[in-house]
């Protein structure tokens, strides 16, 4: 929601459905729905219900001033049931008398479709093709030029509520829960929620807002956890590097166990393990690095041209063509998820078969190109970081058996590993540099050479790692604070140059400058990055260090979670951050 008092972006019934308000990446026109004051604003302040995500907005007036109140009914009760969304607005004045205006433009498909709108006995019911929304209000509301609308006042102590429900077209939909009781069980079932955190460690609140923001996008029917609920906003304004996010990487699996398991979610941990088990369950041949959130293998890649884009950035896209990549990382992500899930007792025996199955396959592909943590959409290169998260694969399967008991080619798998390491070691390291490369027998510099020490391959105190992240600091870090994932480059990523910084990469260095015993310049550089917060506490994917703003697709999933694990190697639950983290878990992210 903007801070106007608009929703300008609602996908209903599913983070991936066409969205029904669509100003977001288009006009007025292509749907939204305004509450606010009808007069001229003297400010504007906006925050979370501590412990929720309930949206509280208040608008100062001359006249007086309001509080608007937004949220989506959950349940906790119903758990995972798949009932019908349900979108509700509370509009109550807290003092003088203040004119207020509503108008909701539902315009299905992404802003193509105008629905066709008529007068229920208890709603407006607008219907186009299978979608159908109904809005309920507790004031009068009318047909204004293709919108559903409502003008009155309001004095202090006075409320107004509206509700929207979704539904296919050809079905009845059950009754919406009353606003006011809506309200009461939502924030009730957000407080539990949040109310299980079991992290004690710095910034508990900041932690507990991105547990939250994760919660959040959770489909709860499958465990999905999509990596952000946009589209296509840009990485940089005005440029084509605008991606749909609304779907699940392999990639964010390993940190998104840790950061659940760690804070004492485990019934959540369960939940993504077993969708993720789903999602690669058949062939190892046929393993994608991502999927849709009910674990679709189709995520058909297309452009919405009547859309102008946010901020003119063009083109708009749905679905991701990445999933047809080879991406090897993506299998040492896997092994490493499920070694922590064994760590932490939340264990499928029958996951182990599949394990061994993928580990079988990756023997037979590691040798080749892929396209790498970021996704190029250029030619597929012997990317370092794709070879070390091979390295990985084969490592928390030796640490399964050694350590679990569980049965395997351990000699060979040990083997296998060796092998890996002196091939890193031989063409991922330039000894006329004097550090690790972003592909093999070259001289670029890449953000995921971070992860090295994070994952354990070797030691933070090693002379080429520690070149490494000073070339790193040295060449790819702006203002000491902002890292950029690599130089961007036509003829590696087939894409013109220029994005903004990836914030996962700056969260990665705080958790490497506490690995190097740099504590005190990693808190720094955190408590930097925490200031990029928009005034909800909420971080995009990247961040447009020359115009001062977070740009890319928002809520960022995986920001949340570096930001999560960077708070945890500066607390004390990482005594020993290195054997901590490089025996626990892996982290990483590729985005195109």
């Amino acid at each position: 929601m903007s801070k106007a008092g608009s929703i300008d972006w609602l996908c209903v019934p599913r983070f991936d459905a066409p969205a029904c308000f669509a100003k977001l990446l288009g006009t007025r026109a292509h749907g939204y729905w305004l509450l606010a004051p009808n007069t001229e604003l003297r400010a504007i302040q906006r925050r979370y219900v501590p412990g929720t995500m309930v949206l509280e907005t208040d608008f100062d007036t001359d006249n007086g001033s309001l509080r608007v109140t937004d949220f989506m009914l959950f349940d906790a009760a119903a758990g995972t049931a798949n009932t019908n969304p349900q979108l509700t607005r509370i509009v109550t004045c807290t003092r003088g008398v203040v004119p207020v205006h509503m108008l909701i433009a539902l315009r299905f498909d992404y802003g193509r479709s105008v629905p066709w709108v008529t007068r229920q006995a208890d709603c407006i019911r607008a219907v186009a093709g299978p979608d159908c929304v109904r809005i309920y209000s507790s004031v009068p509301v009318h047909g204004e030029n293709l919108h559903t609308a409502a003008r009155f006042d309001l004095s202090e102590g006075q409320s107004a509520s509206f509700t929207i429900t979704h539904c296919s077209s050809h079905l009845e939909p059950s009754a919406p829960v009353p606003a006011e009781v809506a309200l009461a069980i939502t924030q009730k079932s957000w407080r539990s929620w949040s109310g299980r955190c079991a992290y004690t460690g710095d910034y508990r609140e900041v932690v507990e807002r991105s547990l939250l923001t994760l919660k959040a996008l959770t489909f709860r029917p499958t465990g999905g956890i999509v990596a952000a609920p946009t589209t296509s906003l840009p990485e940089a304004i005005g440029g084509v590097r605008n991606w749909d996010y609304r779907v699940c990487w392999l990639r964010d699996a390993a940190i998104t166990l840790y950061a659940l398991l760690i804070c004492g979610y485990t019934q959540e941990a369960a939940a993504w393990r077993n969708w993720l088990l789903r999602a690669v369950a058949g062939s190892p041949e046929q393993t994608q690095v991502l999927y849709g959130i009910a674990a679709e293998r189709n995520t058909l890649e297309y452009e919405l041209p009547w859309l102008p884009g946010y901020e003119g950035s063009r083109p708009v896209r749905v679905g991701n063509a990445a999933s047809s990549q080879l991406q090897l990382d993506t299998f040492g992500e896997l092994m490493d998820a499920m070694y922590q899930c064994r760590r932490s007792g939340v264990e499928n025996l029958e996951g182990w078969a599949l394990e061994r199955a993928m580990l079988g396959h990756l023997e037979k592909i590691w040798r080749q190109p892929d396209h790498g943590i970021w996704e190029i959409r250029g030619e597929p290169r012997h990317f370092t970081h794709s070879k070390i998260m091979a390295w990985v694969a084969f490592d928390r399967a030796i640490r399964s058996v050694e350590q679990f008991k569980r049965e395997g080619p351990v000699e060979k798998w040990r083997e296998l590993r060796e092998q890996i390491r002196e091939d890193i070691c031989q063409h991922g390291y330039s000894r006329e540099l004097g550090r690790f490369t972003q592909s093999y027998d070259s001289h670029a510099l890449d953000a995921s050479l971070l992860l090295i020490p994070l994952v354990g391959f070797l030691p933070a105190e090693d002379p080429r790692v520690q070149s490494t992240i000073s070339a790193i600091e040295r060449e790819l870090l702006i203002h000491d604070t902002f890292v950029q994932r690599y130089e961007t480059r036509p003829e590696l990523d087939a894409l013109p140059p220029n994005e903004g910084a990836f914030l996962a990469c700056s969260f990665w260095l705080v958790s490497i400058r506490v690995m190097q015993g740099r504590a005190d310049e990693a808190r720094a550089l955190f408590e930097r990055l925490l200031e990029l917060q928009n005034d909800v506490g909420l971080l995009a994917e990247e961040y447009d260090v020359a115009r001062g703003r977070l740009v890319g697709n928002f809520p960022q999933a995986f920001s949340h979670l570096a930001l999560v694990d960077a708070a945890i190697s500066l607390s004390e639950l990482a005594q020993n951050p290195a054997e901590h983290r490089a025996s626990n878990h892996s982290i990483g992210l590729g985005r195109t």
